[in-house]
């Protein structure tokens, strides 16, 4: 394959996903929980903040940090994908910008001291967030596998990879 038929087969893929309804449902919940965090935590949050003892107001601000960090990360996430999409971004700028993102970083961070009076709501956005970032961890690997394997040399081994790939994607739809 030449390298413009590679390159010309990874934006079709690129766009194929980011034009799918499975991409579409992840964009709209990510934002939308993005959203919602920024309402709660402009609004009944800073009530719910003032209740608490020092311990609980440093693990507030600690789990609010946290969550507001994760979710700018995967709404970058989401947006440079729908940016390729849109044919805004070519494949190798975003490559360049997805340095910026970092969805390793961002998980569950260990227990803080007055973690048990943070309020549920609070937790519950937490929880919202953990669950998104692990289905984007999960369509980002499955994006790199599918990168990889267009822009290897072609052989029996990769097509093998390819239909693999392409059974698994059938599965989890």
């Amino acid at each position: 394959m030449s390298g413009k038929q590679t390159k010309s087969a990874t934006v079709n893929f690129f766009t194929r996903f980011t034009s799918s309804e499975q991409f579409e449902k992840v964009f709209k919940e990510g934002m939308g929980l993005v959203e919602q965090t920024a309402n709660y935590l402009d609004g009944p949050g800073r009530k719910d903040a003032r209740l608490l003892d020092r311990h609980g107001a440093i693990a507030y601000a600690t789990e609010s940090m946290r969550l507001t960090t994760r979710l700018m990360q995967l709404a970058s996430w989401l947006l440079l994908q729908r940016a390729i999409s849109a044919g805004e971004l070519t494949i190798e700028d975003a490559r360049k910008e997805k340095h910026r993102i970092s969805l390793n970083d961002i998980g569950r961070g260990h227990d803080l001291t007055g973690s048990e009076q943070i309020p549920a709501d609070l937790k519950e956005l937490v929880e919202r967030s953990l669950r998104l970032h692990e289905r984007i961890q999960k369509l980002d690997a499955m994006l790199n596998v599918q990168a990889k394997a267009e822009t290897a040399p072609a052989s029996p081994v990769n097509e093998q990879f390819d239909r693999l790939a392409n059974a698994l994607r059938a599965a989890q739809g």
